[in-house]
């Protein structure tokens, strides 16, 4: 079955249980079947995301899913869409790299970001979420752009705005299974600093140097965590008003609670840009999640090369995967006030947030549909560098907001 006869089945699916009547059954399709080759990764069997119907989610835990089908979704079942096993996903993790031998801020250069900022253009006003790993927030060309919660008091150990989170003054964690690595992974910040270092404390060159950044952590310092985890992030990040998620993972299982996380953050007009992964293969034919989600608010960036060729690692696909993005060899901020090159298609997504978050600074009300379709129709093709993405070409945000000028005047 190819991915679109996949992907229309899973529809089909969402439809059905939405029309039929409901039971705890119907809203927990999955009660009872721990596993599933289709939608791959392990089950927790005492942890479950809830959808509300008013759109929000949560996760609950129970000693076992008869226990929570009696005790919590049957006495609320007029208050909840939808029911999933949360599940532990392990996720891709980027190449570090040690050479020197090009350009520190070539992917900048090579996407035109210089020319969009000498007409003033830094992302000022551009909130963009890292869903992540840990971003460290006391990095000197970080903390400058870190979108603080005014409605909290750092520190205090009280949930000042009453979110139910505490002292998420910088961010937060949602981290629920945190393992035993004690290190902060590199990747989070690594991230965060390709959308938005600030270089006047630094050497790294943000794509949007003016942007806020939302650190909303679910990945471990392991390299792992659940879906439910990534959920909730989600969720966070739309409620302290990002406008853009940088989503730089993959191997999530394609459980509906996912998708329908991507859906609430469409309905609210948040622009998702997603890694391809790096596994070198075509996620047409072989799925990955969430790349191969398509929804109408998502960028997919596969990874280009400093030779602006495909990289050999970076999945491609022409119907799911839209854009490449620079992805080989990049330098941007990693924990402890130090700086690093790293490579995959994790680097390649936070050019294309970045870039977002440029053209959304210079038409503030443009729609998350028109920044995307802006990004799509202003690639690079260069022949004999054709990308094997739907759009066959690689970002450039100089032609971008030429593009978006026009479809918003």
């Amino acid at each position: 079955m190819d991915v679109q006869k996949i992907l229309s089945a899973v529809a089909c699916v969402f439809v059905l249980a939405a029309c039929s009547k409901k039971s705890a059954e119907s809203v927990f399709p999955e009660n009872g079947a721990l596993d599933s080759s289709a939608c791959r990764g392990q089950a927790i069997e005492n942890k479950f995301i809830v959808q509300w119907e008013d759109g929000s989610f949560t996760t609950e835990t129970a000693a076992n899913a008869d226990e929570f089908k009696e005790t919590f979704i049957k006495p609320q079942l007029d208050n909840i869409r939808h029911v999933d096993y949360d599940r532990v996903i392990q996720l891709q993790t980027s190449n570090e790299v040690r050479t020197t031998a090009f350009t520190d801020s070539w992917g900048q250069e090579r996407i035109g970001a210089p020319s969009v900022w000498s007409q003033g253009i830094y992302g000022q006003g551009v909130k963009v979420a890292v869903v992540d790993a840990y971003v460290d927030v006391s990095h000197p060309q970080l903390l400058p752009r870190i979108a603080v919660n005014a409605g909290e008091i750092p520190n205090n150990g009280k949930d000042d705005d009453g979110n139910g989170l505490i002292d998420d003054y910088y961010g937060a964690s949602f981290v629920s299974q945190p393992g035993s690595n004690q290190t902060p992974s590199s990747h989070g910040s690594h991230v965060a600093g390709i959308i938005a270092a600030d270089s006047r404390y630094g050497s790294v060159e943000g794509v949007a140097p003016q942007a806020q950044i939302i650190p909303a952590q679910f990945i471990s310092n392991d390299g792992g965590g659940s879906l439910g985890d990534a959920v909730l992030a989600l969720q966070y990040s739309a409620k302290r008003g990002a406008k853009v998620i940088n989503a730089s993972w993959g191997g999530a299982p394609c459980v509906a609670s996912l998708r329908n996380a991507f859906s609430e953050l469409q309905r609210q007009g948040i622009l998702v840009v997603v890694a391809a992964g790096n596994d070198g293969r075509d996620v047409d034919v072989y799925p990955e999640f969430p790349a191969s989600f398509n929804m109408s608010n998502q960028i997919t960036v596969a990874a280009a090369s400093v030779s602006d060729f495909m990289t050999s690692w970076s999945n491609r696909g022409f119907n799911l995967v839209h854009v490449a993005a620079p992805g080989e060899r990049i330098l941007s901020t990693v924990p402890g006030n130090s700086i690093a090159y790293m490579e995959g298609t994790s680097m390649a997504a936070p050019f294309v947030s970045g870039t977002a978050a440029l053209l959304w600074s210079a038409k503030p009300e443009a729609t998350a549909s028109q920044i995307k379709e802006a990004i799509l129709r202003s690639v690079d093709v260069e022949a004999g560098h054709e990308f094997k993405v739907n759009t066959r070409g690689r970002i450039n945000v100089e032609k971008a907001l030429t593009t978006l000028r026009q479809l918003v005047p």
